[in-house]
């Protein structure tokens, strides 16, 4: 008698993540712009569209078919703006990147942006193949930013002071004890740098001890020295 054959059920594999398309939320109010970004991912076999928005309102609304792995978010919205939405995309879409899209390079947008969370900045100027590569780079990983705004970040930290040595960032004097070691600096007794400051002589005293404490002396002319060396006074 044949064997009978019996048909299974196969077993669905987990989905590869690697292989798959990213797949990308656009955020963008300008619908022509927001069109030619969707057709531009459709046309990709790396990419699909999963959702698009005109509003941050309707963005956390929208249930996409599939959670999104980046969001592409433009920064002047009507309603919620841009830069400051990003911390509650990233709560309704918890596995999402999120990159700022926009045509602004104004420094306060910028930080704010990136400061909420965001990690990239892309200038809607990018030409097509880079934007794609850009939302890859992100979804590996990277942080995607246009050489105009990498440019500004890296002009706003030059001018940025220089942070103090790190075994000094907690021993900072206060500015009543940079005063005062100023004026003990200057050949003051106690006596008249409580004057001078408009304290009394134990609250020099007290002073004094914290001085010593903070920067690790025993002497008034050790403290002097190494405050000096620090930038403290």
């Amino acid at each position: 008698m044949p064997r009978r054959m019996i048909s299974e059920t196969p077993v669905r594999k987990p989905e590869d993540a690697s292989r798959r398309p990213i797949r990308v939320a656009l955020v963008e109010d300008d619908r022509r712009l927001r069109e030619h970004l969707r057709e531009l991912l459709s046309g990709s076999a790396d990419h699909e569209c999963v959702l698009d928005a005109g509003s941050v309102e309707e963005a956390l609304q929208l249930t996409p078919r599939t959670p999104p792995d980046v969001i592409l978010l433009d920064i002047h919205l009507p309603g919620v703006r841009g830069s400051l939405a990003v911390e509650r995309l990233r709560e309704r879409h918890a596995n999402a990147i999120v990159l700022m899209h926009t045509v602004y390079e104004e420094d306060d947008l910028i930080f704010e942006s990136l400061s909420h969370g965001a990690s990239g900045y892309l200038l809607k100027r990018t030409p097509p193949a880079r934007l794609l590569a850009a939302i890859r780079e992100a979804h590996e990983g990277g942080a995607p930013i246009s050489p105009e705004i990498a440019h500004k970040i890296l002009a706003l930290f030059r001018r940025l002071p220089p942070p103090p040595p790190y075994e000094e960032a907690s021993e900072r004097l206060t500015p009543q004890e940079a005063r005062l070691l100023v004026l003990i600096e200057r050949g003051f007794s106690y006596r008249k740098a409580a004057d001078e400051l408009g304290i009394s002589v134990n609250t020099v005293r007290t002073h004094i001890r914290s001085i010593y404490e903070k920067l690790h002396v025993h002497t008034k002319s050790e403290a002097v020295s190494k405050a000096l060396k620090s930038g403290q006074i």
